[in-house]
């Protein structure tokens, strides 16, 4: 009999599935708090559930969570962990510590099918999605890991693309965000998009309060063509006012992420592109260096380089701009480094090339 897996339930379905069971309402409450509050997820182990329920436990739901395979720790603190599904595929999640923060970056994909040329993931293709139990696992093992309640922040900046399978993406945050559950601010979770608009449409019309951040990269379009696949299908012309329409259902500024990479994105032009496509939405840019891939001519942007792209941006920008710092790069867990290593499964064959486009 297939079990089910507890991090894939809502509070409401966890409930309705023991009363089908034949057990009380109350024990869905029960369960919830030995296992969000008190941190314990072995039936056997929750003193005040009868025998006969935690009989009733063991055979109908399960609180497997991923393997941790491998540990990599960076000199900045920062962690990263390949983790084993039960498929034998894997994936990878990191933790950032930052002054009184601690970031958990997830992964929504294994692999990923939009092909950027400045991310790791992308040369995987995409092998499948993840299952809601295995996006909420991670951050049920990353508590496990550093300590309850630790994690201020989590960001769906992992492996793959979230709004590609958007559909156990929003149930995973429902579920992260629930009181009886993770009890995540929606202000704390970030969900990253390469830019797909009737996922950015399905997002807004869920009524779900997210950040929402945009890897933009160029506001030219041909060049955003050049190392985004995406722009070719849903070009700057359709993303903007997809994303003006998001910030009227949101409470939140969208986050334009922009890697910086030298003699491609960085000049003038580049710098009034982003100013015009940026100055009239709702929004922050946040500038990110570019961490160098194997096989691709690119180099990394010196501090110099980087500094006179952010002081040019300073005169001309009418929205907030910051500077994330890479972290993690002596271990591949930076912006785009992530990949997954040791996969079983072949990447998916297209369906429609131009729904992939």
């Amino acid at each position: 009999m297939q079990k089910t897996s507890i991090w894939s339930l809502l509070p409401s379905e966890l409930e309705e599935a023991l009363i089908e069971l034949g057990e009380k309402r109350f024990r869905a409450k029960q369960l919830l708090n030995w296992i969000f509050q008190q941190n314990i997820i072995d039936f056997t182990q929750m003193s005040n559930i009868s025998k006969s329920s935690i009989q009733t436990l063991n055979m109908h739901f399960t609180t497997e969570l991923p393997l941790v395979d491998k540990i990599s720790q960076s000199d900045d603190g920062t962690s990263k962990y390949l983790l084993k599904l039960k498929d034998d595929n894997y994936i990878e999640m990191v933790l950032i510590p930052a002054d009184e923060k601690l970031t958990l970056c997830i992964s929504s994909q294994v692999g990923c099918m939009r092909g950027c040329r400045f991310c790791s993931t992308s040369k995987l293709g995409l092998l499948r999605n993840l299952t809601v139990d295995e996006i909420t696992g991670q951050v049920y093992l990353a508590r496990q890991l550093t300590g309850s309640f630790r994690i201020t922040n989590i960001v769906f900046m992992g492996m793959g693309e979230p709004l590609d399978n958007l559909e156990n993406v929003i149930k995973a945050i429902r579920i992260i965000q629930s009181d009886k559950c993770f009890a995540f601010s929606p202000r704390r979770i970030t969900v990253s998009t390469c830019g797909i608009i009737p996922g950015i449409k399905q997002l807004s019309e869920t009524g779900l309060k997210v950040k929402l951040a945009v890897s933009l990269n160029s506001a030219i379009d041909e060049k955003r063509s050049e190392i985004m696949p995406i722009n070719v299908k849903y070009p700057l012309s359709v993303l903007k006012p997809a994303l003006q329409k998001f910030t009227k259902t949101s409470p939140f500024r969208i986050t334009f992420e922009y890697v910086l990479i030298p003699g491609f994105n960085m000049d003038i032009k580049d710098q009034k592109a982003l100013r015009k496509f940026t100055g009239d939405i709702s929004s922050k840019i946040n500038l990110i260096p570019w961490n160098p891939i194997p096989g691709l001519e690119w180099k990394k942007s010196s501090e110099k380089e980087v500094n006179n792209f952010m002081k040019m941006m300073y005169k001309l920008s009418a929205v907030p701009i910051t500077l994330r710092n890479s972290r993690g790069q002596d271990i591949n867990a930076a912006c785009g480094m992530l990949a997954g290593k040791k996969q079983k499964s072949p990447p998916l064959p297209p369906i429609d090339g131009a729904d992939y486009l």
